[in-house]
């Protein structure tokens, strides 16, 4: 796993944006500095054990740099021309539905289901009450059947006649986490409405979403050093780190039109990935997996994550604000540059003119969604979204052939039928 921490410094006119890798032990410091000055092209780079530093100095108003180590990771697959593990022909195979996915896990589900309310606490009525709300708003519990049916996959891989307490407990977890990320992205985002229902922070304001939020990542904190694994301690303990990462990634790249392909990568994977692919190692680990199977269950859970989140870019420029349970295009509003907007600016100038003057005018918004669909933005996002699908398929072949493992390969599919 690469962790990477984040530091946004202001040198008022000058800049040195650096991030430097040691591959021993797969951290990565990340400085991010904003020149808003004088516009220098400078590239150099220097060698330090295993790993790099790269110096970036650009004629451009903002400089970035991004490990080469990271980026090879992120970009894995993408542009390579290799025999697809996924058959998409549509005539091949009948629609994946939520029931039938996770049919093999459903009695998990259930009990998780009647658990999650008492593992938060009943002492703060207030915060329970916000809870609840996200909750009941129709989430797929997604990830917690992730944790299941990895735990189930590598318990028949090892032996393992039933799920243990710790596979039970990581999967509420998990939950309580992604439940809290996404009562504080909303109040980042200011968003009003998820899932189709009133956000939290909406019905109850903005000082109980932020407490709401805090403690359940306090909770499930609490919950995770009960299960006295060091190792899946670690594991988690990053993914909270991650989430403020890409926030503040996210934050000071709004509207900024030189975005690349790897840093919208980077994002998605803090923001998303990161806490799927914790997810599946540390079930796998609890299993007793060996660690080649511990990792390929990480590269699985990252690469879903990641395709996941590209194919969630999509439709936020393919479905209507009913479908999406929030308005229609309200990422790029916001300035927050997705895949698909990243691959038409390659081919529409006038798009970027849109973007840096923060669609100042009436119906520019609707003008710039319809310049990516044009441009050729949904497909190539789509082709993204398939590559690392696939890559996600190929990292499930170290599991014996189970119903679990065919539920994991048909969640991959499941997620790219989204988009179909």
């Amino acid at each position: 796993m690469m962790s990477m921490t984040c530091h946004n410094l202001d040198f008022g006119t000058r800049v040195l944006d650096l991030a430097a890798v040691d591959s021993s032990n797969s951290s990565i410091e990340r400085h991010s500095v904003k020149n808003y000055g004088k516009t220098i092209s400078k590239v150099s780079s220097k060698s330090y054990g295993a790993g790099r530093m790269v110096y970036c100095r650009q004629n451009i108003t903002s400089s970035r740099v991004f490990s080469t180590k990271t980026s090879e990771a992120l970009l894995d697959g993408v542009g390579q021309r290799t025999a697809p593990v996924l058959d998409m022909k549509k005539e091949l195979r009948s629609p994946i539905s939520l029931a039938n996915l996770f049919e093999a896990v459903a009695d998990d589900l259930q009990t998780l289901n009647q658990n999650l309310q008492s593992i938060v606490g009943a002492e703060n009525p207030v915060l329970m009450s916000a809870a609840e709300q996200i909750f009941g708003a129709g989430g797929k519990r997604m990830r917690p059947a992730l944790v299941f049916l990895v735990s189930r996959a590598t318990s028949e891989l090892v032996g393992l006649k039933d799920l243990t307490a710790k596979h039970r407990r990581l999967a509420e977890i998990i939950e309580m986490i992604h439940t809290a990320s996404l009562i504080h992205d909303d109040v980042l985002d200011e968003s009003d409405m998820r899932r189709g229902t009133e956000t939290v922070h909406q019905l109850y304001g903005t000082r109980v979403a932020v407490l709401a939020g805090d403690f359940m990542f306090a909770q499930s904190s609490w919950y995770l050093a009960n299960l006295e694994n060091l190792e899946v301690i670690k594991l988690i303990s990053q993914v909270i780190k991650d989430f403020a990462s890409g926030e503040i990634k996210q934050a000071s790249s709004l509207f900024d039109c030189d975005l690349e392909l790897e840093e919208y990568l980077l994002k998605s994977y803090y923001k998303t990935a990161s806490l799927i692919a914790a997810s599946t190692k540390g079930a796998a680990i609890f299993s007793g997996a060996d660690r080649s199977v511990t990792e390929q269950m990480y590269e699985f859970g990252k690469n879903l994550g990641l395709s996941f989140q590209v194919v969630d870019d999509i439709l936020d420029f393919t479905q209507s604000a009913e479908q999406l349970g929030k308005p229609a295009g309200s990422d790029l509003a916001k300035g927050n540059l997705t895949a698909p907007v990243i691959f038409a600016l390659e081919k529409e100038p006038k798009l970027r003119e849109l973007i840096e003057y923060e669609f100042c005018e009436t119906g520019s918004v609707d003008e710039a969604i319809e310049m990516v669909k044009k441009c050729g933005g949904i497909e190539r996002a789509q082709e993204l979204a398939k590559v690392k699908a696939d890559l996600a398929i190929k990292n499930l072949q170290c599991l014996p052939q189970s119903a679990f493992r065919l539920a994991l390969e048909n969640m991959v599919m499941f997620n790219l039928e989204r988009i179909d």
